[in-house]
């Protein structure tokens, strides 16, 4: 079983920058998938980015790609997302994910993830 607990969370102004940070426990993450994921009111969720040893990459939705970067530090068991230059349509609950067995075309599908954080709200005001 893995653990996982999102944090970094918060308000900020379009334009602005926030770290979310991903824990992971009770495994280490190495040779797992990490990927962060969001969802936002009223909407399904999306896929925001994802870092997979084994397939290359990372890999970014083509929303943020160029504004958020995603990495690891497999030491401290731990996933990060770097968001620049945040919109109003960023706002979301963003949530972490783990699955140890993905192959390259399901890096992007929620349901193939066995493993979730709580999430972590965003808001982006403008």
């Amino acid at each position: 079983q893995v653990q996982l607990v999102e944090s970094g969370g918060g308000l900020v102004q379009a334009g602005g920058s926030l770290r979310l940070s991903c824990a992971a426990s009770g495994r280490t993450i190495n040779g797992y998938v990490m990927a962060w994921f969001r969802q936002a009111p009223g909407k399904e969720r999306e896929f925001v980015s994802a870092h997979s040893k084994r397939h290359g990459g990372p890999f970014y939705a083509g929303s943020v790609k160029g504004r958020f970067a995603i990495s690891r530090d497999d030491a401290k068991n731990t996933v990060y997302l770097q968001m620049n230059s945040l919109k109003p349509e960023d706002t979301a609950v963003y949530y972490c994910a783990a699955d140890r067995n993905l192959i390259l075309s399901s890096l992007s599908n929620s349901a193939q993830y066995d493993y979730w954080g709580q999430g972590t709200q965003v808001t982006v005001s403008s």
